[in-house]
């Protein structure tokens, strides 16, 4: 067993249970070792602390898998592992019946750079961590045993954050046939997912519960939503009784994906229905020329910030789109925000929102603090697993 050795007083993060080691943190390894090799970390004194996937290439050279340093990390530790994460959202009363749900989610699991979803009976993996990409075989072993019902296993492991830890792009089916079409409900609303293309695992399963929120508020409103998608806001804003709703979004493709998700469910009347294709940024800026007014205006815009060097610019954008956002909101009417950038905290995104409005001169009551659903938990000790922040702010 290889040990990473820690430099002097760079233990803190490891006792206090964060799973990152950072490169800068590191004195030495005892001996040579494969991208992704498990390894015991020590303290500088030599003291065994935990155990962990090692990273050459990335500036977070080791994310630890657990804190007990005499205990294996191989294909036993990830059954055990694997099979609680996905035990307890079997038993977890608020996401009963769900046909689309997180089954891993990375860090906030015990499992770094581990994700899985699950959309009926097909589980998307995707693995973003040299460690992860190591145990590879035994992840997919494990989730097929926690899952016995499942029809397919498709791997999605084609996010830029490879890159960083030194591994190519993957995007592949591991096993089984994937239906065609394969579709899920969700609420009421059913939705076609495209696993093989679509942004993430094929679906923004984070966003689920505040889709249901807009379900339930939209009644006889003027919706706006922008950054629109395949349209997950909109079709449940449509299911709740919208008499308009506006689609918004840069991408055609997405937009064409919404039109079939549209169809999907006959019973959803369409006819207040309107999709844009153009870039939000100018459009929020000729409605607001124009005296356009909604009752709901929901900006769910893409990842601005991936991490905190890119906190400033990524600030700049979210302030443009919320203030002129607001401005086509009318008195008494919401909006509902987001950022899902890591690189931006939850206080952080409060007070740039308020800052748009007092730059507009308006009041508001923030009516729900939003955050991705009971699937997507956020790990005690790691902070960063709560990426995905909103408010529905009504405005005067």
């Amino acid at each position: 067993m290889v040990d990473l050795i820690l430099k002097p007083g760079k233990t803190g993060s490891v006792l206090e249970r964060h799973p990152w080691i950072f490169a800068q943190s590191v004195a030495r390894l005892t001996g040579r070792v494969d991208n992704g090799a498990t390894v015991r970390v020590c303290s500088a004194e030599g003291r065994p602390l935990a155990r962990a996937g090692i990273s050459l290439h990335s500036a977070i050279r080791a994310r630890i898998w657990h804190f007990e340093p005499d205990r294996p990390v191989d294909h036993a530790f990830f059954r055990r592992a694997i099979a609680e994460a996905v035990a307890w959202r079997r038993h977890h009363p608020l996401l009963a019946g769900q046909e689309g749900v997180r089954l891993l989610h990375g860090e906030a699991d015990g499992l770094p750079g581990v994700v899985a979803d699950r959309y009926g009976p097909v589980v998307v993996v995707q693995l973003t961590f040299a460690g992860a990409e190591h145990w590879r075989e035994a992840i997919i072993d494990a989730l097929r045993r926690a899952c016995p019902e499942l029809t397919a296993v498709y791997e999605r492991s084609d996010s830029d954050l490879r890159q960083r830890e030194g591994l190519a792009s993957r995007s592949e089916l591991v096993w089984g046939e994937l239906p065609e079409p394969l579709v899920i409900s969700e609420y009421g609303v059913s939705f076609r997912i495209d696993v093989a293309k679509g942004h993430k695992t094929g679906f923004y399963l984070d966003q689920r519960e505040n889709r249901y929120l807009v379900q339930r508020l939209a009644g006889g409103m003027r919706v706006l939503n922008a950054f629109c998608y395949t349209g997950g806001f909109s079709l449940h804003a449509l299911k709740g009784g919208a008499r308009e709703v506006w689609s918004v979004d840069t991408s055609g493709p997405a937009l064409a994906l919404l039109n079939e998700n549209l169809a999907c469910n006959p019973a959803i009347d369409g006819s207040g229905h309107r999709t844009i294709e153009g870039d939000v940024f100018t459009l929020l800026r000729a409605w607001e020329q124009q005296g356009e007014q909604f009752d709901l205006v929901i900006l769910d815009p893409p990842k601005f910030a991936p991490s905190a060097a890119h906190a400033e610019r990524a600030k700049r954008a979210y302030f443009d789109i919320n203030l002129h956002g607001m401005r086509l909101v009318r008195p008494g009417g919401y909006l509902m925000s987001y950022s899902c950038s890591g690189g931006i905290g939850v206080t952080e995104f409060q007070e740039l929102v308020a800052q748009c409005a007092a730059a507009n001169r308006r009041s508001g009551q923030i009516v729900a603090r939003l955050s991705a659903g009971p699937d997507h938990p956020i790990g005690l000790t790691v902070p960063e697993t709560e990426y995905l922040k909103g408010l529905l702010v009504r405005l005067e």
